[in-house]
């Protein structure tokens, strides 16, 4: 399957979009010569090669340019970087057949092509565009940053009230934070996060019908970054949050109601109301 380096895979930063840019087709080049049939062993002595390095370019650009504007989300890319990395450097092809190579290299090339796909639409689109949580106390209702405004508005009657909802969901965590009164909150984090999960998933498959519906032309695109978003919040470190649970949910709010923000500004307001 060819990756397309769509609209909705542009951070707006130019050097990181040319450097996706160019990894699409890397990726590309080398399935199309499994696909052509050439020699597994002679892709791995160049395509492979190259593009791992290039890989590993990019990541060292992009983490260089994130600490450049002190970007908080630098930490978690460091470690989804290096998660690649690892993955990529612990599959062997020694002692395979030919036919063994080529589906051991087949396999790795739709982890790769998979993770590119959830990586950048996950955590590369946020690069900048995170957004700061006011100290309790100090917003102003104008700047409320959980509040679901007239902006966030698609036309779509079921839409909009699901997104409202995912926005009191993210707030009620904020909230959670904010309580003094409670030390351990783990319990209470926890519950909150699998109900973000739950609701997530559902308003995803509700807006994914309707797109197929009315034979929306961008469901493809949409139905990645969604299964982008699900990935990530499946991933959350339960061990990490409860060793620093108001710094972790702290970070994780922002993360989520910056992702959810401009994911329904740059893509669910281009959905059409029928």
């Amino acid at each position: 399957m060819a990756l397309d380096f769509t609209e909705d895979c542009m951070t707006g930063i130019p050097h990181i979009d040319e450097e996706h840019r160019m990894l699409f087709q890397l990726v590309n080049d080398v399935n199309l010569d499994l696909k052509d049939g050439f020699d597994v062993k002679e892709i791995l002595k160049s395509l492979l090669p190259q593009l791992v390095t290039y890989a590993d370019f990019h990541f060292k650009d992009e983490e260089a340019y994130m600490d450049s504007i002190d970007d908080p989300e630098l930490p978690i890319q460091i470690q989804e970087h290096n998660a690649f990395r690892e993955k990529v450097s612990s599959i062997s092809f020694e002692n395979l057949s030919d036919e063994e190579a080529r589906t051991a290299m087949q396999d790795l090339m739709q982890y790769i092509s998979r993770w590119l796909y959830h990586h950048i639409l996950g955590s590369d689109i946020m690069i900048g565009k995170m957004q700061v949580i006011p100290a309790k106390g100090t917003a102003s209702e104008d700047d409320d940053p959980f509040a679901f405004t007239e902006k966030y508005l698609t036309g779509i009657g079921f839409v909009d009230k699901e997104h409202e909802k995912l926005f009191e969901i993210i707030r009620n965590a904020d909230e959670l934070i904010q309580d003094d009164d409670r030390f351990d909150k783990y319990d209470q984090i926890v519950a909150i996060i699998n109900e973000l999960k739950d609701y997530t998933e559902k308003h995803f498959s509700d807006e994914e019908e309707y797109m197929k519906r009315i034979h929306y032309d961008d469901l493809e695109t949409q139905k990645h970054a969604h299964e982008a978003f699900v990935e990530k919040i499946k991933s959350i470190n339960l061990e990490e949050l409860d060793e620093n649970q108001t710094e972790y949910l702290q970070k994780l709010i922002e993360f989520l109601l910056s992702w959810l923000s401009n994911h329904i500004l740059k893509l669910d307001k281009q959905i059409p109301s029928t």
